[in-house]
């Protein structure tokens, strides 16, 4: 097991601090370093893609469990044990030519099966499977005392786990219940609406026809434009959708794989940032205009449907050298009015914002801190040096709040512990349970000491 001492941040390369890292191999590598941790506890981390502070830990230690990357054979049920340093993106490129998938895909495959669980990620298709716990039906826990304990659904533990940051002890490995497909191709449709009411208009005309759904939004359009979007749904293509003219390959499964990426390389952070006011709305125009007013039928790779944010791996430099806040939160149905009212205030403001994403949520997942409840959903960048930005973000959240809505805990970087509390009612829950298994907080962040998780 190799030790350094390094400086960390999130993918928003927000309050970067330092920690000891292990980077285990086996099992017992991993439970050695959670015995001999010091004072300031551990926290697991995998692949750094949280924007925020969750895998860091100010002055203690850090397990890094990419090493901990095997991936079993697929049962006759259709279920894989894998260790919790799996990419998502590794898991689908291996799993996909035998015609499985993933139980559910997030955004980007750049995330391990461990940080999945941790921070119950939800895909495109939330009001159909859920988060991805839901579809875990076993989970290798190491816990404060060094013990390794297998842990169901349906027990407290599990459910304080899914969602739980890494804050209930180190995922090591889990059993996921995938789903078969017949193709590694996406049947995909994309329309353009004209403002935010036509926009969640069309989200649920189709009702869920299309399992799959996502909206990008120009958060730089005012007036009769604001929140103008595309959207873009698709479902798994079937071997018949093939076009007469195609070759043989769209069939296969090994045809699936997101290959194109474009990389910055050795570039470092743009210092004031790639996108001022002026150049964002010019972008966004530029994106809107060139998007098909109506299209059905169009044939993608999986990886590059769900994906297509990977093909920029170093997009978080184009934010300056503050970095960037991800800022996501939902609101549940009936509550259209402050998902208006907030899309036109960040409008207002003028920030330059070109990645916001909307997505429909369906029935709350059971962890204690999953973020996905019943309701919209809306994720977007913003550079964080921008002046005034957190108590703009305050007041958001105040709102949001107000709403009974909530913001991701996963993707945080600067929320007050007092909106959390307010936000989550089942936080009190889990610091009883957390007190009771880990008395003397063996497992700890710089996320969990900010907000008092």
């Amino acid at each position: 097991m190799s030790v350094d001492t390094v400086s960390l941040t999130g993918w928003g390369r927000t309050a970067p601090t330092t920690a000891v890292r292990f980077r285990p191999r086996t099992h017992e590598e991993a439970a050695a370093a959670v015995r001999g941790r010091g004072p300031r506890g551990v926290i697991a981390r995998g692949l750094g893609r949280s924007p925020g502070d969750a895998a860091q830990n100010a002055g203690g230690s850090v397990l890094d469990l990419t090493g901990l990357a095997r991936i079993g054979g697929v049962d006759a049920a259709g279920a894989v044990r894998c260790d919790a340093g799996v990419s998502l993106e590794r898991l689908l490129r291996v799993l996909l030519p035998l015609g499985w998938l993933p139980p559910v895909v997030p955004g980007t495959g750049r995330v391990t099966v461990g940080g999945a669980i941790a921070s119950d990620l939800p895909g495109l298709d939330h009001r159909r499977s859920g988060s991805f716990a839901r579809h875990v039906s076993a989970l290798e826990l190491l816990t404060a005392d060094g013990e390794v304990r297998t842990v169901l659904p349906g027990t407290a533990l599990f459910d304080a786990t899914a969602g739980g940051l890494g804050l209930t002890g180190v995922i090591l490995g889990a059993t996921l219940r995938l789903r078969r497909v017949p193709t590694a191709l996406m049947s995909v449709s994309t329309e353009r609406a004209e403002d935010l009411d036509d926009l969640l208009a069309r989200f649920t005309a189709g009702g869920d026809r299309l399992p799959y759904a996502s909206a990008w939004i120009d958060l730089m359009a005012r007036g009769r434009a604001a929140g103008r979007g595309i959207l873009t749904r698709g479902e798994h293509a079937t071997p018949d959708m093939r076009p007469a003219h195609a070759g043989r390959t769209l069939l296969s499964l090994r045809s699936g794989g997101a290959r194109g990426r474009f990389r910055l390389p050795g570039c470092p952070p743009v210092p004031g940032g790639l996108f001022g006011p002026a150049p964002a709305a010019l972008y966004n125009e530029v994106r809107y205009r060139g998007a098909p007013r109506a299209r059905t039928g169009e044939l993608r790779p999986v990886g590059a449907f769900f994906h297509a944010a990977d093909a920029y791996p170093d997009a978080n430099l184009l934010y300056g050298r503050g970095g960037l806040v991800r800022y996501r939160f939902t609101v549940g149905y009936g509550q259209e009015e402050t998902l208006h009212r907030v899309v036109r205030r960040i409008a207002g403001r003028r920030g330059p914002a070109v990645r916001a994403v909307l997505q429909r949520f369906g029935a709350a997942d059971p962890g204690g801190l999953s973020f996905a409840a019943p309701g919209w959903s809306l994720a977007l960048d913003l550079p964080a040096a921008l002046p005034g930005l957190a108590r703009f973000l305050d007041d958001v959240d105040e709102e949001v709040a107000a709403a009974g809505g909530r913001v991701c805990l996963a993707k945080d970087s600067r929320m007050r512990p007092e909106a959390a509390a307010a936000m989550y009612p089942g936080l009190a829950g889990f610091q009883e349970l957390r007190a009771r298994l880990d008395p003397t907080e063996a497992f700890r962040s710089d996320l969990s000491r900010r907000l008092g998780l």
